[in-house]
């Protein structure tokens, strides 16, 4: 697999399609960071480590609205493996006014745009969610 983090990106969107609750993918370290970040961020319930067989997995709670429709709805994929996408920190986007986030990898580790802001660092711009 070229880009763990796309893979990741499309199995919560086509899971959202069809509205399942929970959804299960293999672990990695950066796709934890950015789930938990998420759930911060209120866009998933839940996300956590399964360490049931050889390899371990990630279960991930999916959030929905009232009306049975999914609580994200639209996440695209800014920087990939064959065109890095870098932002310093005078050039941190505004996603939808500020309604939206983008996550950003920074030397300081995963975060959004919003606290990469506040502490004024720039970083790789890895995708965007509202």
């Amino acid at each position: 697999m070229t880009d763990p983090i796309a893979d990741m990106l499309t199995r919560i969107r086509n899971a959202q399609a069809v509205r399942k609750e929970d959804l299960v993918m293999p672990f990695s370290k950066i796709k934890y960071e950015i789930l938990k970040l998420l759930a911060r961020e209120g866009y998933i319930e839940s996300v956590e480590k399964i360490e049931e067989k050889s390899h371990p997995e990630l279960r991930v709670q999916l959030k929905y609205k009232e009306d049975k429709k999914a609580y994200i709805e639209h996440i695209k994929r800014i920087s990939k493996p064959g065109q890095r996408i870098y932002v310093s920190k005078d050039k941190l986007p505004k996603i939808l006014n500020d309604f939206g986030v983008a996550i950003l990898s920074t030397s300081q580790g995963i975060m959004t745009n919003k606290k990469a802001r506040r502490l004024k660092i720039g970083g790789e711009l890895l995708f965007e969610i509202w």
